[in-house]
Formats: structure tokens, C-alpha cells, sequence
């Protein structure tokens, strides 16, 4: 068992990206550990999660790249069957998984769906796959360099307050502290250019999450949106978008929170 030096909380609240990265190989320990971990994952996702040791090539040059990424060796390739109809939505589950493990472990991260070489073979997919994004993973200082901050402002856009990630369909609904929690957490998710997809509806006691899918990575992002909330919310989403939120707690539902 690996030593934590966070929780699911603290890891939702202090994962950034980071694009920085020491070039020096993952401890051998921890790589095995995440190989585990994606072995278990794609049993149960029905993906093809692996653990690239060196990816290096991927972010070589500044045409790859577009100069955002430095000293990058070792991705998370998420990649699945053309044929599942919840592809991205499950990459984005259980990447952001991997990505939290990592939080917690004390490496570094960062979704990347657009600015590396798919091309190069080391990304070979079967015919019946198709490769999704990559994760770059690492070590990284501790504080964000100047070059990744001033990355995240021009790449960022403002993020949408609490209130306009989720509409109250009845009047007078009262809405329990766990809901908001929820949200607070889908507010620190990861999205593409931050543009938070996700929003939510509540109807009685129904929650449902949905986005408009307008983007390529819109579904990634529904899967991403889907673990932080239940992770703090303490519940589960089925698949799909416009899923509805199942509670773990009978005694602790909307109709017992009004």
C-alpha cells in the first residue's frame, strides 16, 4: 500500500496542471503501483489504460507541443474500442482516477487532448481502438514555475461561479449541504481551456449532469465531472449523459435534507 500524503479531498483541491516536469525516471515502485491500478481499472472499464515509461518524444519540439510542455517522460495513454458509445466519458473517469492517485502520491499532471504527436508509433492503436488523450506524469518543484503560470493565464478561461453549474427546477427547493459540496468540487475539475461543460439539474429529490457536447472533449470532461462529485458527494453516476445521481445513504437524500 502506497503512503498517501493526501486525501480525495485534498487532492481535488490541490491538483493543477502542470506542465514542468524532471526528466528523472518514475521510482520503479510507483510505476508498478500505477500499472496495478490501470490493470484493475480496464477490467472494469472494458479500456485499454496503459503506462507509457518513456513518452519523452511525444512533446519534442516546439511544433508538438507549442512550447507548453518541458522535461515530460512517462504518460497515461487512455485509449478504448471505437465501438463504446461511452469511450470518452469512461477515459475522462477514470483518468481523473489516475490523475488523483498521482495527487496523492505527489507526482504531477495534466490532461492533454490536442498538443502532442498522436502520429508517432509509440500511439499505435489496434484497429478496433482509439486513442483518446494522454496524461503527462512526474515529478515537478513543488511551486509552479513562472512559465506554467503564465501558460495557465492566456490557456484559462474565468471560471463560472457556483450558481451556474446547476438550476433548481422547483421553486422554494432547499438544497443540502452535500449538493453544494459536490459542486464545489465539479467547480476544481479539470476542463479543456477550463471551460466547464458540466452543468447540473435538480428536480425533487433527482439530480441529473449533463453537457451540451458541443466540444471534442466535452464527454471527457462529463467523466471527469461525474468522479468529483461523487467522490464528495458520496454516490454514483451510471454512464451516460443526463445521468442521474444515486445517493449511498437512504437517510441522507434531498427529500430528507428539506
Amino acid at each position: 500500500m502506497k503512503k498517501y500524503i493526501l486525501d480525495d479531498f485534498e487532492a481535488i483541491e490541490t491538483r493543477t496542471s502542470r506542465r514542468n516536469y524532471a526528466s528523472q525516471r518514475i521510482d520503479t515502485d510507483l510505476i508498478e503501483h500505477f500499472n496495478e491500478r490501470i490493470i484493475d481499472y480496464n477490467h472494469d472499464s472494458g479500456l485499454t489504460i496503459s503506462f507509457l515509461e518513456d513518452g519523452s518524444k511525444a512533446f519534442n519540439g516546439i511544433t508538438k507541443s507549442y512550447g507548453m510542455f518541458k522535461g515530460v517522460r512517462s504518460l497515461i495513454v487512455l485509449k478504448g474500442p471505437i465501438s463504446d458509445v461511452y469511450l470518452k466519458e469512461k477515459c475522462g473517469y477514470f483518468g481523473e482516477l489516475l490523475v488523483l492517485e498521482a495527487t496523492k502520491l505527489g507526482l504531477g499532471t495534466c490532461w492533454v487532448a490536442g498538443t502532442f504527436n498522436k502520429k508517432d508509433p509509440m500511439f499505435k492503436c489496434r484497429d478496433d481502438e482509439q486513442l483518446i488523450c494522454v496524461i503527462p506524469i512526474g515529478y515537478t518543484e513543488s511551486e509552479a514555475t513562472i512559465g506554467e503560470k503564465f501558460i495557465r493565464k492566456l490557456s484559462h478561461r474565468k471560471s463560472k461561479t457556483l450558481d451556474q453549474f446547476y438550476k433548481i427546477l422547483e421553486t422554494n427547493q432547499a438544497i443540502p449541504d452535500w449538493f453544494i459540496a459536490g459542486i464545489k468540487a465539479v467547480m476544481l475539475a479539470p476542463s479543456a481551456i477550463n471551460s466547464q461543460p458540466v452543468f447540473f439539474e435538480v428536480e425533487g429529490d433527482k439530480i441529473t449532469i449533463h453537457t451540451a457536447d458541443k466540444k471534442s472533449t466535452d464527454l471527457i470532461d462529463l467523466g471527469i465531472a461525474k468522479l468529483h462529485f461523487e467522490l464528495i458527494a458520496k454516490g454514483s453516476f451510471p454512464l451516460g449523459n443526463g445521468a442521474i445521481f444515486h445517493k449511498d445513504h437512504s437517510d441522507n437524500t434531498f427529500s430528507n435534507a428539506l
